[in-house]
């Protein structure tokens, strides 16, 4: 097969907030860096980020990153590697005045100081009050956070590859990795991309659920390219489910709402939250809130149970000035998406997939780990991961409200810095041959030769399906097992899915049909992982084991395509801190 080759660097593949930050830190460092992505820049799902960035600045009140790192491990439900949650919380107060310098135009408090709102599982001392540590833009950081980035990459001369789509790892016969394939949408081109370092910053790949918060681009990609080069995946069973999605469509509702004054109501108009969160009430962790919305619903407190069941997101007795100000976008999506007035009424609201806290396993400096043949860890030469798509892990089995993007832009530049010193050390770059390349364009050679079968779309959503009513926010063995046999008859199907719009120009069946062999895999592992976890930690909730079990599960699950399944140990080692030990998690 012909194709075009390009030489870069770096290449990154994905153009969010993780992998922005990365670029911009190696084009800073005057290496040729390429950006893959396919969607322009600024509609990465970064743009949809709300409610802000927590960094313990200290603007409102007294803050420590060490009760910020308190609030992450606890919020982790103790799966959360602790070097990595300690780098993050340290490095947070500086990234957030390096995005200030670059002209992020954050809200502001009345001196002057960026604005710092609460957030759920955010607190003083160690749980002792409420932080106000999240820093904002009105309820539309991220997209202030990608614009941003976006235009200081166009000032340092990133290439952008825009409508692209990544189709797999480039390996040759040594097992090195060279790059990836890529397809231009626009125009059917495939080209590869022959880079020293390749950084996955594919996002998330809520798509696999029915109903989720996550865009239609997040399809996994990375995980599906990472997996099919032999690497495995951890904690994937680890979904958090936001509480507060607009019901049937998934829209997020920010937890800035609950941060600004809002709380929850069951259809008696009561303030349920009082009962299982009775001191942090409605900013609790969002699998606690999550959990107890899921609840209310089954005892039948809902507002609509024939239909889509909801509870309500009061903030009316909020005044117009701070909706207006302060949440001016919630306004906005809750009249058009849901035809309420949120200064005149409560908003309708129900538990939707939000954030994968698990994904590629790596280091602090974003390198990817696989694991050997005697079960340690061993670094992926010049192959990195960032963002959503990674494990690092800083999140563990629950992510904390505003912890994402920080680790975006903490680790994306942990990532720049140490690629950028690998490849001025003289990492190489990697020759292949021509078989190389066919192996990584074999998915778009068998899509591009089906002539008969079963439309891939009706598997896709089949799968969705399977993957909300068995694995969902709560889990239990007998239909994870009938959820997982589901999936493996629609892998089968899914290989004699047919195609029937070959054109090379715009053809976005094309795109959707790679997708869905992404998304499979994840789908495929995530069941995997669940029916081994048998516990309940964090966003993984299973009946039939309702308590935690850290004598036996304090660990990482790590799988691999092949469904091999093995473990990596939590890292309970700071390096400027005492280790936080494992306590029962209330809120």
């Amino acid at each position: 097969m012909k194709i075009a080759n390009y030489t870069f660097d770096a290449v990154i593949v994905g153009a969010g907030g993780a992998g922005m930050t990365a670029s911009l830190q190696l084009a800073h460092s005057g290496l040729k860096v390429a950006v893959i992505s396919k969607v322009y820049p600024t509609r990465s799902h970064t743009v949809s980020a709300q409610g802000g960035i927590a960094a313990a600045l200290g603007n409102v009140h007294p803050d420590d990153w060490r009760w910020h790192m308190f609030d992450t491990v606890k919020g982790s439900d103790y799966l959360g590697d602790q070097d990595s949650i300690e780098y993050m919380c340290k490095m947070a107060p500086d990234a957030m005045y390096e995005l200030e310098h670059m002209g992020m135009p954050f809200s502001r408090l009345e001196n002057g100081k960026i604005y710092q709102r609460a957030f759920g599982g955010q607190t003083l001392d160690y749980g002792k009050g409420v932080a106000q540590r999240t820093c904002a833009v009105a309820d539309r950081t991220g997209h202030a956070l990608l614009h941003t980035l976006f235009q200081n990459n166009i000032k340092a001369k990133t290439h952008f590859f825009n409508e692209w789509f990544a189709i797999d790892l480039v390996k040759n016969a040594q097992n090195k990795i060279a790059g990836v394939i890529a397809l231009c949408i626009e125009t059917g081109e495939i080209a590869f991309f022959n880079a020293k370092v390749t950084i996955f910053a594919t996002g998330g790949a809520g798509r696999i659920f029915e109903t989720s918060t996550n865009a239609l681009i997040n399809t996994g990609d990375g995980l599906g390219m990472t997996l099919r080069a032999g690497l495995p995946l951890q904690d994937i069973e680890m979904w958090q489910f936001h509480p507060t999605g607009l019901p049937g469509v998934g829209i997020l509702i920010t937890e800035a709402v609950r941060g600004e004054g809002g709380y929850l109501i069951n259809k008696n108009g009561e303030r349920f939250m009082e009962r299982y969160a009775p001191h942090a009430k409605d900013l609790a962790s969002r699998d606690v809130v999550s959990r107890a919305i899921a609840l209310e619903l089954r005892a039948g407190n809902g507002f609509n149970p024939d239909g889509v069941d909801y509870v309500k997101l009061k903030l009316d007795h909020l005044s117009a000035d701070v909706i207006n100000s302060r949440l001016p976008g919630i306004r906005e999506l809750a009249i058009t998406f849901a035809h309420t007035d949120p200064i005149v009424e409560p908003i309708p609201v129900t538990p939707t997939c939000h954030y994968m806290m698990g994904g590629i396993p790596t280091n602090v400096h974003g390198q990817v780990i696989t694991l050997g043949s005697t079960d340690e860890d061993q670094i992926v030469e010049g192959l990195y991961a960032i963002g959503e798509c990674a494990c690092v892990s800083v999140h563990g089995a629950n992510r904390l409200g505003s912890n994402s993007l920080l680790d975006l832009v903490v680790f994306g530049k942990a990532a720049g810095l140490h690629a950028g010193n690998a490849i001025k050390d003289g990492l190489p770059l990697h020759s292949i041959n021509e078989s190389d390349i066919e192996a990584a364009c074999s998915r778009v050679e068998r899509w591009n030769n089906s002539k008969k079968g079963e439309d891939f779309r009706i598997i896709r959503h089949a799968m969705q399906k399977v993957m909300q009513n068995d694995f969902g926010v709560f889990r239990m063995e007998e239909h994870m097992v009938e959820g997982l046999k589901k999936l493996k008859d629609l892998r089968e199907r899914l290989k004699d899915a047919v195609l029937t719009d070959t054109s090379k120009v715009f053809n976005t069946a094309r795109i959707q049909a790679l997708e869905l062999d992404n998304l499979m895999d994840v789908a495929l592992m995530t069941a995997t992982a669940a029916l081994t976890r048998k516990e309940s930690r964090g966003a993984h909730s299973r009946e039939d084991y309702p308590k935690r079990d850290d004598l036996h599960w304090l660990k990482h699950i790590i799988v691999f395509l092949n469904e091999n399944v093995k473990y990596r140990p939590v890292n309970m080692k700071p390096n400027f801190v005492d280790p936080l030990k494992p306590m029962e998690r209330v809120y």
